[in-house]
């Protein structure tokens, strides 16, 4: 089979370059390019975390392909929202933020979503995939060593799972990926969906 599309991720997260090459293996030929594609990420008064974070996925993934020079390309977007109960944390503002943040799930269970959007300019396809995340009881103390390490102020939730944050976490009920940032099953349905694998 030939492959004529070229695939960029458009997103500039580690976690997710890594996961998105990951899912190459099969093929030797298996390459993507990316990009960093700003959009307005506010809460629409009314949404709900799904319609949410599916929008912005979308959005990502359209932002991307308008920035992209390239007949043939399929774009992937993604995003990631932590839920607990009624209320959307997104990436701390400041410390005082990630501090807050982290003390409400301190022993509690939460939902992680993980939207992912591919698209060619004609079509758009996308998948939402919804884990459950129990963490252990923190002390002020961890938190506050969490917090000086940095790696909570550019994540969702203020926890990355596949690093520190993972002691944190004493349970999970879903995928793995999907809260790291790239749900990895969904995401290679949606590429051979796509003719991209």
């Amino acid at each position: 089979m030939i492959y004529s599309t070229e695939l960029v991720l458009a997103s500039a997260s580690p976690r997710r370059k890594e996961l998105l090459s990951q899912l190459g293996f099969s093929r030797a030929d298996f390459s993507f390019t990316t990009l960093s594609a700003d959009i307005d990420e506010s809460h629409i008064a009314g949404e709900t975390a799904e319609v949410f974070v599916l929008r912005l996925a979308v959005e990502k993934a359209q932002a991307g392909l308008a920035l992209t020079h390239v007949d043939n390309a399929v774009v992937l977007g993604s995003d990631t929202i932590v839920v607990l109960g009624d209320k959307i944390l997104g990436k701390p503002v400041d410390e005082a933020d990630a501090m807050a943040m982290l003390s409400q799930l301190s022993g509690e269970t939460h939902h992680v979503m993980t939207a992912v959007a591919l698209t060619d300019g004609t079509t758009t396809v996308t998948r939402l995939v919804e884990t459950k995340v129990t963490f252990s009881q923190l002390s002020e103390q961890d938190i506050q060593a969490y917090i000086a390490t940095g790696e909570p102020m550019d994540k969702a939730g203020a926890y990355g799972i596949q690093a520190l944050g993972g002691s944190f976490v004493a349970r999970i009920d879903g995928s793995y990926s999907a809260v790291v940032g790239l749900p990895m099953v969904e995401t290679r349905e949606l590429l051979k969906e796509m003719k991209v694998l």
